[in-house]
This record gives C-alpha cells, structure tokens and sequence, in this order.
C-alpha cells in the first residue's frame, strides 16, 4: 500500500511496509533551485552548503557567499557591486530569513526575475570573499 504525502518542494512517496522512501525531487523542483544547483556547477570555488536551514553557496573554506531564500537569491557583495544590484527592479537589501525586519549588512536580496544575473553575482560574491578573508 503507498501513502502519498505532498511537501512543497517535492513529493515523496513511502511504501508502509517497508519503510522505503523514494523521493521524485528533480521533477518537482523548483526554477530558482535547478539554477542555484546549476551556478554551483559553474562557479569555480563554489560549494553547497547550508545557512540559517536554506541551501547556499560557500567558499572552499566555508564563507557564504549566496543564500537560495524562495525566489530570491541573496549576495554577499562590495559596496560597488551592491549598488549595481539593489538598481535592479525588485532587489533589496538583504534580510533575516526569518525576520526580515532585521537587514543583513552587506547582503543584497535579488528576485527571480533578475535570474540571468545570478550566477555574475555568484562569481563577483566568491571574489569578494577571496578579499575579505584576507583582511
């Protein structure tokens, strides 16, 4: 007998018997993370990791440098660049995940709709970090 049980990023389907799991996440998943999954790829000196329960991409040495956050993502970016994307329609300054009244300093929040610009700020992100480690 299979139970369904729908999340909202992908479906999982459990067999009571035996306790096996089987998930179907790449057809279920969304836009933002098949490209968050793709920059990873690109990005040199880029890893995957976790920051506040969200997906994000790290620094070979664990500096997080972007933050996957629902149809955002969020950079870690110089003052310069910060400028060029905050004039990006529906870019922001860069919250709390949890509490977005609180800004995150230096942090840039852009939509999905800027998409084809994440994976430059992705790369620009990971420059930054090379300088500010060795501050």
């Amino acid at each position: 007998m299979l139970i369904e049980v729908v999340f909202p990023r992908f479906s999982r389907f459990k067999n009571s018997r035996c306790n096996e799991t089987v998930t179907n996440k790449n057809l279920m998943m969304p836009r933002s993370e098949k490209l968050f999954h793709q920059i990873i790829n690109k990005v040199p000196d880029a890893i995957e990791g976790k920051m506040f329960g969200a997906s994000c991409i790290k620094t070979m040495n664990g500096k997080a440098v972007a933050i996957l956050w629902k149809e955002n993502m969020l950079f870690k970016l110089d003052e310069k660049i910060q400028q060029e994307a905050l004039k990006l329609d529906g870019s922001g300054i860069g919250s709390h995940l949890y509490a977005p009244d609180k800004p995150m300093k230096g942090w840039v929040s852009v939509p999905f709709n800027h998409s084809d610009k994440w994976a430059d700020f992705t790369k620009k992100a990971v420059e930054f970090a090379r300088i500010w480690e060795k501050k």
